[in-house]
């Protein structure tokens, strides 16, 4: 495998946010959007985890959140392939607006239940099922191939502050003033990205080669023909679907971690969870720098991430478990970046919205099982069980990885060199 190579820091990390105005625009709203997702997605968890006192109820919560990418998650990519991605985000964007505003009054009027929680996260899947192919795709157009693994970066890097942002303020504004303003505050948050998104100039996009207009079940029929046929891709997506179900399952483990097993409250889970964002936005900067995607990082972000949740599970104490998870989270982003900037360069254009569909599907669609093994490893034998599995899944998945790479015909262990992409 070849090293990959390094661009200078100062002059490469924040390429795409130099260079592009429209992606500056997206940039912006992502901070202040996603610190909102994030007080958003903690205060749920905490507010099933007040209303039940159960880990599988918090299994449930994730089931809900993702099941319509489990159900619908093949047919997400033909409609970022269909339809001009901009506008889809611009109306997804809106709808989870709507919801945020729906949860915060049933938590002001104090007439949440654990199902209404249930029910609203079942509409946020949709909408961010919908969303997050077309999100990936406007990326390519924001900044073209050349920038594109440097963009991809940049946006886990946001997603990865947010997680430091955004849960260590949930945390204090649930003890401080309840759950209900920090659904408030997420609504208001969409403000910001959705004025981003209307103030892009459309000339300056990056053109999409070869568009078509694919029906729902045709173009989902192609979409995975060609994955089959390509090792590489068929290679990534089946090792995303495995460590989705047995290892990406923070949102089910880390309440529990903090309410059972550290026996917290709100503010060490806003903690822990904001080390776990602080190593992925770490993460997320080194990727930004390196010059091109890589299976070598890939396979390196997935065996550190497994080691750390070996290392996790027998600890009982804040500040080894912060530690950690801060290792955690820089293995996680450089394994996640790394294999969406390959799909996105190896997708041709009038298929990469299908392309980034099954990598959601594996990602996202597989998380409700995911959710419900871990809540049941919880329930059954404690965090400690649920980390050592999701450990040894990690590091046997890197392993049969490294193997298939080395018998492939056309290994794909170097960088991929994405070709130039001329301006509209």
């Amino acid at each position: 495998m070849t090293a990959v190579r390094l661009s200078a820091p100062g002059g490469r990390t924040f390429a795409s946010v130099r260079k592009h105005r429209n992606y500056r625009l997206f940039f912006a709203g992502q901070v202040v959007s996603n610190t909102g997702t994030w007080m958003q997605r903690i205060a749920q968890a905490w507010l099933v985890v007040q209303l039940t006192h159960s880990p599988v109820a918090v299994g449930v919560l994730v089931v809900c959140q993702y099941a319509p990418f489990t159900a619908l998650g093949l047919f997400a990519g033909v409609l970022a392939d269909r339809w001009e991605p901009r506008r889809i985000v611009i109306m997804t964007q809106s709808v989870s607006m709507a919801l945020a505003a729906l949860l915060a009054a049933l938590a002001w009027s104090g007439s949440a239940t654990v199902w209404h929680v249930y029910v609203i996260a079942v509409f946020m899947g949709l909408a961010l099922l919908v969303d997050a192919p077309a999100r990936q795709a406007l990326t390519f157009q924001l900044v073209g191939r050349d920038e594109l693994p440097n963009a991809v970066a940049l946006n886990s890097s946001v997603f990865s502050a947010a997680r430091i942002v955004g849960p260590a303020v949930a945390g204090a504004t649930i003890a401080a003033a309840g759950v209900g303003v920090c659904f408030a505050l997420n609504a208001a948050s969409f403000l910001a990205v959705l004025g981003g998104l209307l103030a892009m100039r459309r000339s300056e996009l990056f053109p999409l080669e070869g568009r078509e207009r694919p029906t729902l079940l045709r173009g989902s029929l192609d979409g995975l023909a060609y994955a089959r046929r390509e090792p590489r891709i068929r290679l990534a997506l089946v090792m995303v679907l495995v460590l989705s179900v047995l290892s990406f399952n923070f949102h089910t483990l880390l309440p529990v971690l903090a309410a059972d097993t550290l026996a917290a409250g709100p503010r060490t889970f806003g903690v822990i969870t904001a080390f776990f964002g602080a190593g992925a936005l770490v993460g997320a900067l080194v990727s930004a720098t390196v010059a091109r995607a890589s299976w070598r990082a890939l396979l390196t972000g997935v065996v550190v991430f497994g080691g750390t949740q070996l290392g996790l599970a027998p600890l009982t104490n804040v500040a080894g478990v912060c530690a950690l998870l801060f290792v955690s989270g820089i293995a996680f982003t450089v394994c996640q970046s790394n294999t969406v900037s390959t799909l996105q360069l190896a997708a041709p254009d009038h298929l990469r919205g299908r392309v980034l569909g099954l990598y959601l599907y594996a990602f996202a669609g597989s998380t409700p099982f995911g959710g419900l093994l871990v809540g049941w490893l919880a329930q059954s034998g404690g965090t400690r069980l649920a980390f050592w599995v999701s450990g040894g899944g990690a590091l046997a998945t890197a392993g049969v990885a490294a193997v298939a790479l080395r018998a492939s015909p056309t290994p794909g262990e170097g960088p991929v060199r994405p070709a130039r992409c001329r301006r509209r």
